[in-house]
């Protein structure tokens, strides 16, 4: 029997194991992904448990919010 995760990274198995609770899907973070990265630009002791979550275990959504964080850095917003 061959080892399902001979192939995945340490980051990849990390980033399935995260605890996602409470849950928020894709969608949902995406429309509320720029409101919570400027509310963090602002505020860097803003927390909103459920974004947190969900950027913690889905790689596409963190690279997004990442690229918007950066795009308002190089414009100095």
């Amino acid at each position: 029997m061959s080892d399902p995760t001979r192939d995945l990274s340490a980051e990849t198995i990390a980033g399935l194991l995260v605890d996602t609770s409470p849950y928020l899907s894709c969608d949902d973070c995406f429309a509320q992904l720029d409101v919570y990265v400027e509310r963090r630009r602002a505020d860097a002791e803003f927390e909103d448990p459920a974004m947190v979550a969900h950027l913690a275990g889905c790689g596409a959504c963190a690279e997004e919010a990442a690229t918007l964080q950066e795009l308002l850095d190089e414009d100095g917003v």
